[in-house]
């Protein structure tokens, strides 16, 4: 799979506040996230990584500060979402009727990008069948995992944001999203991962951004002196 090198992408997260009901979940969040990196959230359960990526996927608005993609803020004029973005937050919303290759296929027709062949090679590199007919309600977690990450991924899109990628993953498919994860970053896509797995992350991750109660703790530049 090739990611189509283009305009690098630089996302600049702005004092970024998020409450709800009187609890502050994100906490003057500030980061600069660059093309051609992946930046790792690691982090307890609570700790505000998965908010933050909603934010930065435009799904949840800030109740304070901003998110300026490609110098634009999201949600301050006609733009809401980033541009090229492909996301994995959570359990994937799947149509439970269909087939993987069938829903896949439906997702892919709305913006016209990602094509039968595409689908096909992505559907085998993590080990699904293409031709099976088995509706998704039948899948197993990791397999509709499987098809979650294949969602967020098979538009190549400029920034990625995945929420916890390798839950229910066997060890061999852990292994190949890693590489998908690589493949993206040479290509100089934008990469957020969430992950309770700590030597993951530590692999795929150029950044680690430590996250507790809403606030980023520290960063880490893996492999600086």
């Amino acid at each position: 799979m090739i990611w189509k090198k283009g305009i690098p992408v630089h996302v600049s997260i702005d004092h970024v506040t998020k409450t709800i009901k009187g609890e502050t979940v994100l906490n003057d969040i500030c980061l600069e996230l660059e093309s051609g990196s992946v930046y790792g959230l690691r982090g307890k359960n609570g700790s505000g990584k998965t908010m933050l990526l909603r934010v930065l996927c435009g799904l949840v608005v800030p109740s304070g500060g901003r998110v300026i993609v490609d110098g634009e803020a999201l949600h301050e004029g006609e733009r809401s979402f980033p541009a090229s973005v492909g996301v994995l937050i959570e359990n994937p919303g799947i149509i439970r009727s269909y087939s993987g290759f069938r829903y896949l296929q439906s997702v892919a027709s709305v913006r016209g990008i990602a094509s039968d062949e595409d689908i096909v090679r992505m559907m085998q590199r993590l080990g699904l069948d293409p031709l099976s007919r088995k509706p998704l309600r039948s899948y197993s977690l990791g397999m509709r995992q499987k098809i979650g990450i294949i969602e967020a991924l098979m538009e190549k899109p400029e920034l990625v944001l995945l929420d916890e990628p390798f839950n229910a993953l066997d060890d061999g498919s852990v292994r190949e999203v890693v590489r998908l994860i690589d493949e993206m970053r040479t290509e100089g896509a934008l990469a957020v991962v969430s992950s309770h797995d700590r030597d993951e992350l530590d692999l795929i991750s150029d950044v680690i951004v430590n996250m507790r109660g809403g606030c980023v703790t520290g960063i880490e530049r893996q492999g600086a002196a």
